[in-house]
């Protein structure tokens, strides 16, 4: 590995504050699409079973400017949903939920993010989706650091009932979803 490597990777053990501060993560980085991944859990029958889905079509691009601010932005295809299901996926994809048709895209805007503990960054921004934004603040965690990668993890979670998705006969549906993002970014 690379000197820088080899400083980076120390570095993201030690503190993530001394990471940014340095410059040595200062430039442009764009998404590894094989390397991410974003899926998504809600709650479903009355809480008795979890339904898990994943988006396929992931995109985006990062910076890191010379004094540690960070910006970014992720880019998930709407109609890239799958959960299994054939009947269900369509129906996520339809105006009761994600309206993929009118709105392709579900759009994570990082504003501002700072060093939230050794390994770890406080985000903040906004999550577009169906039509609707609204802001959102969530923890990245950095799972792997090196000279030409950075993998990042965040969960948030997301009240749907503020992106309008708010069918669910009888309430047997959690408004609540649970979003993960697996975020592999390298250098261009």
């Amino acid at each position: 590995m690379s000197e820088r490597g080899d400083q980076m990777r120390t570095l993201a053990q030690a503190d993530a504050a001394a990471l940014l501060n340095d410059g040595a993560a200062a430039g442009r980085w764009v998404l590894d699409p094989a390397g991410s991944r974003a899926e998504f859990h809600v709650k479903h029958f009355w809480g008795a079973i979890t339904v898990h889905g994943s988006f396929s079509q992931v995109t985006g691009e990062g910076a890191v400017g010379p004094d540690g601010t960070v910006t970014g932005r992720l880019r998930i295809e709407a109609s890239s949903l799958g959960t299994g299901n054939k009947k269900r996926d369509e129906h996520l994809r339809s105006a009761d939920f994600f309206d993929a048709g009118r709105h392709p895209q579900l759009v994570v805007t990082v504003t501002a993010a700072r060093p939230a503990g050794p390994a770890a960054l406080a985000c903040q921004g906004s999550l577009e989706a169906a039509g609707h934004a609204e802001p959102v603040e969530f923890t990245a965690h950095l799972a792997d650091v090196s000279a030409e990668a950075v993998v990042l993890r965040a969960d948030l979670v997301v009240d749907r009932t503020r992106f309008a998705m708010t069918w669910s006969p009888l309430g047997m549906a959690s408004a609540s979803a649970r979003a993960t993002v697996l975020a592999r970014f390298v250098r261009p």
